[in-house]
Protein backbone atom coordinates (compact mmCIF):
# COMPACT_ATOMS: atom_id res chain seq x y z
CA UNK A 1 0.00 0.00 0.00
CA UNK A 2 0.86 3.51 -0.69
CA UNK A 3 -0.01 5.46 2.26
CA UNK A 4 -2.05 8.80 2.05
CA UNK A 5 -4.83 10.08 3.04
CA UNK A 6 -7.59 12.80 1.33
CA UNK A 7 -7.83 15.21 3.97
CA UNK A 8 -10.16 17.66 1.55
CA UNK A 9 -11.78 17.65 -1.71
CA UNK A 10 -13.54 20.47 -3.84
CA UNK A 11 -15.18 21.86 -7.26
CA UNK A 12 -15.23 24.45 -9.05
CA UNK A 13 -17.76 24.49 -12.02
CA UNK A 14 -18.86 27.90 -13.99
CA UNK A 15 -22.54 29.78 -13.23
CA UNK A 16 -23.54 29.57 -16.65
CA UNK A 17 -25.13 26.71 -17.52
CA UNK A 18 -26.18 25.81 -21.55
CA UNK A 19 -29.01 22.97 -21.73
CA UNK A 20 -29.74 20.48 -24.61
CA UNK A 21 -32.47 22.51 -25.23
CA UNK A 22 -30.43 26.18 -25.54
CA UNK A 23 -28.26 24.13 -28.26
CA UNK A 24 -30.98 23.00 -29.97
CA UNK A 25 -31.95 26.78 -30.94
CA UNK A 26 -28.43 27.18 -32.72
CA UNK A 27 -27.37 23.35 -33.65
CA UNK A 28 -29.51 20.82 -35.32
CA UNK A 29 -29.62 18.59 -32.01
CA UNK A 30 -32.13 18.10 -29.03
CA UNK A 31 -32.74 17.16 -26.20
CA UNK A 32 -34.74 14.28 -27.08
CA UNK A 33 -31.61 13.45 -29.50
CA UNK A 34 -28.69 13.82 -26.64
CA UNK A 35 -30.18 12.55 -23.49
CA UNK A 36 -30.61 9.04 -24.39
CA UNK A 37 -27.37 8.43 -25.88
CA UNK A 38 -25.41 10.09 -23.78
CA UNK A 39 -27.36 10.72 -20.62
CA UNK A 40 -25.82 14.41 -20.73
CA UNK A 41 -29.07 16.79 -20.20
CA UNK A 42 -26.83 20.28 -19.30
CA UNK A 43 -23.03 21.27 -19.15
CA UNK A 44 -21.02 24.49 -17.26
CA UNK A 45 -19.19 26.76 -20.05
CA UNK A 46 -17.08 30.04 -18.65
CA UNK A 47 -18.18 32.97 -19.95
CA UNK A 48 -14.51 34.97 -19.10
CA UNK A 49 -12.51 32.58 -17.08
CA UNK A 50 -9.73 29.99 -18.00
CA UNK A 51 -8.92 27.01 -16.99
CA UNK A 52 -6.17 28.03 -14.24
CA UNK A 53 -9.32 30.06 -12.65
CA UNK A 54 -10.74 27.13 -12.19
CA UNK A 55 -8.20 25.58 -10.85
CA UNK A 56 -7.00 28.22 -8.56
CA UNK A 57 -10.80 28.21 -6.98
CA UNK A 58 -10.31 24.59 -6.79
CA UNK A 59 -6.91 25.09 -4.81
CA UNK A 60 -8.31 28.17 -2.43
CA UNK A 61 -11.14 25.96 -1.41
CA UNK A 62 -8.95 22.89 -0.20
CA UNK A 63 -6.51 25.16 1.79
CA UNK A 64 -9.19 27.20 3.31
CA UNK A 65 -11.26 23.84 4.39
CA UNK A 66 -8.38 22.62 5.53
CA UNK A 67 -7.46 25.45 7.39
CA UNK A 68 -3.67 25.38 5.87
CA UNK A 69 -1.89 27.96 4.05
CA UNK A 70 -0.06 27.87 0.46
CA UNK A 71 3.27 27.38 1.61
CA UNK A 72 2.28 24.49 4.06
CA UNK A 73 1.96 22.75 0.38
CA UNK A 74 5.17 20.56 -0.69
CA UNK A 75 3.64 20.40 -4.98
CA UNK A 76 0.67 21.16 -6.76
CA UNK A 77 -0.02 18.39 -9.83
CA UNK A 78 -2.76 19.00 -12.50
CA UNK A 79 -4.46 17.15 -15.20
CA UNK A 80 -5.40 18.85 -18.28
CA UNK A 81 -5.80 18.66 -21.79
CA UNK A 82 -6.77 22.66 -21.81
CA UNK A 83 -4.34 24.43 -20.37
CA UNK A 84 -4.20 28.39 -20.72
CA UNK A 85 -0.94 27.93 -22.57
CA UNK A 86 1.87 25.77 -23.07
CA UNK A 87 4.10 27.56 -20.82
CA UNK A 88 3.73 28.10 -18.31
CA UNK A 89 1.59 25.45 -17.06
CA UNK A 90 -1.87 25.21 -14.90
CA UNK A 91 -0.25 24.43 -12.04
CA UNK A 92 2.67 27.01 -12.25
CA UNK A 93 0.33 29.76 -12.97
CA UNK A 94 -1.66 28.05 -9.85
CA UNK A 95 1.25 28.26 -7.69
CA UNK A 96 2.06 31.63 -8.73
CA UNK A 97 -1.77 32.77 -7.75
CA UNK A 98 -2.18 30.96 -4.31
CA UNK A 99 1.63 31.61 -3.22
CA UNK A 100 2.25 28.23 -2.43
CA UNK A 101 6.30 29.33 -2.32
CA UNK A 102 7.79 26.07 -0.79
CA UNK A 103 5.70 23.86 -3.83
CA UNK A 104 7.24 22.44 -7.24
CA UNK A 105 4.03 22.17 -9.73
CA UNK A 106 3.62 21.14 -13.63
CA UNK A 107 0.80 19.65 -15.67
CA UNK A 108 0.36 16.10 -16.79
CA UNK A 109 -1.45 15.87 -19.94
CA UNK A 110 -3.35 12.56 -20.41
CA UNK A 111 -6.71 13.54 -21.64
CA UNK A 112 -9.98 12.55 -19.37
CA UNK A 113 -7.50 9.77 -17.48
CA UNK A 114 -5.80 12.59 -16.48
CA UNK A 115 -7.31 12.61 -12.78
CA UNK A 116 -6.46 8.86 -12.52
CA UNK A 117 -2.80 9.13 -14.07
CA UNK A 118 -2.45 12.26 -11.66
CA UNK A 119 -3.40 10.81 -8.46
CA UNK A 120 -0.76 7.83 -9.16
CA UNK A 121 2.20 10.18 -9.63
CA UNK A 122 1.02 12.35 -6.22
CA UNK A 123 0.97 8.68 -4.11
CA UNK A 124 4.02 8.30 -5.53
CA UNK A 125 5.67 11.20 -4.16
CA UNK A 126 3.59 10.96 -1.05
CA UNK A 127 4.91 7.60 -0.36
CA UNK A 128 8.97 8.64 -1.61
CA UNK A 129 9.54 11.92 0.40
CA UNK A 130 7.16 14.39 0.67
CA UNK A 131 4.08 15.27 3.14
CA UNK A 132 1.73 17.00 1.26
CA UNK A 133 0.01 18.10 -2.09
CA UNK A 134 -2.87 18.94 -4.65
CA UNK A 135 -3.94 16.84 -7.47
CA UNK A 136 -6.45 19.15 -9.52
CA UNK A 137 -8.25 18.10 -12.80
CA UNK A 138 -9.17 21.44 -14.36
CA UNK A 139 -10.63 21.99 -18.28
CA UNK A 140 -12.10 24.21 -20.17
CA UNK A 141 -13.02 22.04 -22.87
CA UNK A 142 -15.09 25.18 -24.62
CA UNK A 143 -12.57 26.69 -26.18
CA UNK A 144 -11.18 23.05 -27.86
CA UNK A 145 -14.92 22.43 -29.06
CA UNK A 146 -15.83 23.16 -32.96
CA UNK A 147 -19.60 24.46 -31.81
CA UNK A 148 -20.67 23.45 -35.51
CA UNK A 149 -20.11 20.42 -34.88
CA UNK A 150 -23.15 18.59 -33.21
CA UNK A 151 -21.32 14.94 -32.90
CA UNK A 152 -18.55 16.33 -30.40
CA UNK A 153 -20.27 19.80 -28.96
CA UNK A 154 -23.01 18.54 -27.58
CA UNK A 155 -20.39 16.37 -25.53
CA UNK A 156 -18.24 18.51 -23.31
CA UNK A 157 -18.53 20.79 -20.38
CA UNK A 158 -15.87 22.94 -17.91
CA UNK A 159 -14.92 22.26 -14.66
CA UNK A 160 -12.27 21.73 -12.01
CA UNK A 161 -12.03 19.81 -9.07
CA UNK A 162 -9.54 18.45 -6.71
CA UNK A 163 -8.12 16.62 -3.55
CA UNK A 164 -5.81 17.68 -0.99
CA UNK A 165 -3.34 14.88 -0.16
CA UNK A 166 -1.26 13.84 3.06
CA UNK A 167 0.98 11.42 4.02
CA UNK A 168 0.20 8.99 6.78
CA UNK A 169 1.13 6.02 8.70
CA UNK A 170 -2.99 5.26 8.86
CA UNK A 171 -4.07 1.68 6.81
CA UNK A 172 -5.39 4.18 3.75
CA UNK A 173 -4.47 4.94 0.34
CA UNK A 174 -3.56 3.48 -3.07
CA UNK A 175 -3.61 -0.64 -2.84
CA UNK A 176 -3.29 -1.02 -6.37
CA UNK A 177 -3.28 0.42 -10.00
CA UNK A 178 -3.25 -0.44 -13.75
CA UNK A 179 -2.53 2.26 -16.49
CA UNK A 180 -2.22 1.49 -19.97
CA UNK A 181 -1.50 3.65 -23.11
CA UNK A 182 -2.56 2.97 -26.74
CA UNK A 183 -1.04 5.38 -28.64
CA UNK A 184 -1.09 3.62 -32.27
CA UNK A 185 -5.04 4.05 -31.88
CA UNK A 186 -4.17 8.56 -30.82
CA UNK A 187 -6.20 9.43 -33.78
CA UNK A 188 -9.43 7.97 -32.50
CA UNK A 189 -9.57 11.17 -30.40
CA UNK A 190 -7.70 14.13 -31.48
CA UNK A 191 -7.96 17.97 -30.22
CA UNK A 192 -5.55 21.41 -29.97
CA UNK A 193 -3.40 20.66 -33.15
CA UNK A 194 -0.71 23.43 -33.73
CA UNK A 195 0.33 24.74 -36.74
CA UNK A 196 3.91 24.90 -37.60
CA UNK A 197 4.49 28.10 -38.86
CA UNK A 198 8.49 28.80 -38.91
CA UNK A 199 10.20 30.28 -41.90
CA UNK A 200 11.64 26.04 -43.36
CA UNK A 201 8.18 24.58 -43.16
CA UNK A 202 6.61 25.02 -46.48
CA UNK A 203 3.12 24.42 -47.17
CA UNK A 204 1.88 23.15 -44.48
CA UNK A 205 -2.15 22.80 -43.84
CA UNK A 206 -4.15 24.84 -41.63
CA UNK A 207 -4.13 23.27 -38.36
CA UNK A 208 -7.61 21.80 -36.26
CA UNK A 209 -7.44 22.72 -32.85
CA UNK A 210 -10.95 21.38 -32.18
CA UNK A 211 -11.78 18.02 -31.07
CA UNK A 212 -12.07 14.98 -33.70
CA UNK A 213 -13.26 11.75 -32.40
CA UNK A 214 -14.49 8.61 -33.80
CA UNK A 215 -17.08 7.82 -31.20
CA UNK A 216 -17.66 3.95 -31.98
CA UNK A 217 -13.93 3.50 -31.63
CA UNK A 218 -14.02 5.22 -28.35
CA UNK A 219 -16.65 3.48 -26.97
CA UNK A 220 -15.57 -0.18 -27.85
CA UNK A 221 -12.27 1.27 -26.56
CA UNK A 222 -14.13 1.95 -23.15
CA UNK A 223 -15.88 -0.84 -22.53
CA UNK A 224 -13.38 -3.45 -23.52
CA UNK A 225 -10.48 -1.51 -21.68
CA UNK A 226 -11.63 -0.36 -18.52
CA UNK A 227 -13.29 -3.61 -17.15
CA UNK A 228 -9.44 -4.87 -18.16
CA UNK A 229 -7.40 -2.32 -15.94
CA UNK A 230 -9.82 -2.35 -13.28
CA UNK A 231 -9.73 -6.41 -12.81
CA UNK A 232 -6.27 -6.29 -13.36
CA UNK A 233 -5.88 -3.91 -10.77
CA UNK A 234 -7.94 -5.52 -8.17
CA UNK A 235 -5.92 -8.71 -9.03
CA UNK A 236 -2.82 -6.70 -7.76
CA UNK A 237 -4.99 -5.46 -4.84
CA UNK A 238 -6.19 -9.66 -4.22
CA UNK A 239 -9.85 -7.66 -3.84
CA UNK A 240 -12.93 -9.37 -5.83
CA UNK A 241 -15.86 -6.68 -7.74
CA UNK A 242 -17.77 -7.34 -4.65
CA UNK A 243 -15.44 -5.97 -2.43
CA UNK A 244 -15.56 -2.64 -3.90
CA UNK A 245 -17.81 0.04 -2.31
CA UNK A 246 -17.82 2.40 -5.23
CA UNK A 247 -16.71 2.51 -8.86
CA UNK A 248 -15.96 6.41 -9.87
CA UNK A 249 -15.49 6.11 -13.48
CA UNK A 250 -15.09 9.05 -15.99
CA UNK A 251 -18.13 10.53 -16.69
CA UNK A 252 -18.33 10.57 -20.24
CA UNK A 253 -21.36 8.45 -21.78
CA UNK A 254 -23.87 6.91 -19.45
CA UNK A 255 -24.14 4.11 -21.94
CA UNK A 256 -20.74 3.50 -20.86
CA UNK A 257 -21.16 3.23 -17.51
CA UNK A 258 -23.75 0.62 -17.56
CA UNK A 259 -21.89 -1.30 -20.17
CA UNK A 260 -18.56 -1.12 -17.61
CA UNK A 261 -21.71 -2.33 -14.14
CA UNK A 262 -23.05 -4.54 -16.38
CA UNK A 263 -19.87 -6.94 -17.30
CA UNK A 264 -19.05 -6.41 -13.78
CA UNK A 265 -22.06 -7.99 -12.48
CA UNK A 266 -22.09 -4.99 -9.85
CA UNK A 267 -25.47 -2.93 -9.28
CA UNK A 268 -25.36 0.12 -11.22
CA UNK A 269 -26.02 1.33 -7.90
CA UNK A 270 -22.43 1.09 -7.00
CA UNK A 271 -21.51 3.03 -10.53
CA UNK A 272 -22.63 6.52 -9.55
CA UNK A 273 -23.31 9.36 -12.53
CA UNK A 274 -23.18 13.03 -12.64
CA UNK A 275 -22.43 13.17 -16.41
CA UNK A 276 -26.34 14.75 -16.53
CA UNK A 277 -25.50 17.53 -14.96
CA UNK A 278 -21.93 18.57 -16.00
CA UNK A 279 -21.42 16.40 -19.88
CA UNK A 280 -17.89 15.39 -20.37
CA UNK A 281 -14.91 17.31 -18.28
CA UNK A 282 -12.11 14.80 -18.98
CA UNK A 283 -9.83 15.39 -16.28
CA UNK A 284 -11.82 17.28 -14.22
CA UNK A 285 -14.84 14.81 -13.84
CA UNK A 286 -13.72 11.64 -11.73
CA UNK A 287 -12.72 14.92 -8.66
CA UNK A 288 -16.50 16.32 -9.52
CA UNK A 289 -18.35 13.26 -8.51
CA UNK A 290 -15.82 11.97 -5.76
CA UNK A 291 -16.61 15.52 -4.11
CA UNK A 292 -19.73 15.15 -4.48
CA UNK A 293 -20.07 12.11 -3.13
CA UNK A 294 -18.10 13.34 -0.03
CA UNK A 295 -19.87 16.13 0.65
CA UNK A 296 -23.81 13.97 0.27
CA UNK A 297 -21.44 11.54 2.90
CA UNK A 298 -22.16 8.40 0.03
CA UNK A 299 -18.56 8.05 0.31
CA UNK A 300 -17.56 7.58 3.91
CA UNK A 301 -14.05 6.82 5.50
CA UNK A 302 -12.99 3.18 5.60
CA UNK A 303 -14.36 2.56 2.23
CA UNK A 304 -12.75 1.06 -0.65
CA UNK A 305 -13.19 2.64 -3.82
CA UNK A 306 -12.18 2.00 -7.55
CA UNK A 307 -11.56 5.02 -9.98
CA UNK A 308 -10.97 4.69 -13.62
CA UNK A 309 -10.46 7.23 -16.16
CA UNK A 310 -10.40 6.42 -20.01
CA UNK A 311 -10.27 8.64 -23.45
CA UNK A 312 -7.87 10.80 -25.73
CA UNK A 313 -3.66 8.85 -26.09
CA UNK A 314 -5.86 6.93 -25.93
CA UNK A 315 -5.30 6.50 -22.54
CA UNK A 316 -6.96 3.77 -19.49
CA UNK A 317 -6.23 3.40 -16.65
CA UNK A 318 -7.76 2.38 -12.71
CA UNK A 319 -6.45 2.86 -9.13
CA UNK A 320 -8.06 1.12 -5.85
CA UNK A 321 -8.09 3.60 -2.99
CA UNK A 322 -8.84 2.68 0.45
CA UNK A 323 -10.18 5.59 2.38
Amino acid sequence: MERFTIVQSARVVPERVVTNDELATFMDTSDEWIQPRTGIRQRHIVSTEDTSDLAVGVATKLLNQAGLTADQLDFILVGTMSPDTLSPSVAQIVQGKIGATNAFAWDLSAACSGFVYTLSMASALLTTRYQRGLVIGAEVLSKLVDWDDRSTAVLFGDGAAGVLLERTEAETGLLAESLKTFGERSEFLTAGQQRNANYFAGELKAADPYFKMNGREVYNFATREVPAVLNEALAKASLTPDEIDYYLLHQANGRIVSSIAKRFGQPIEKFPTNMAFYGNTSAASIGILLDELREAGTIKPGQTIAIAGFGGGLTVGALIIKG
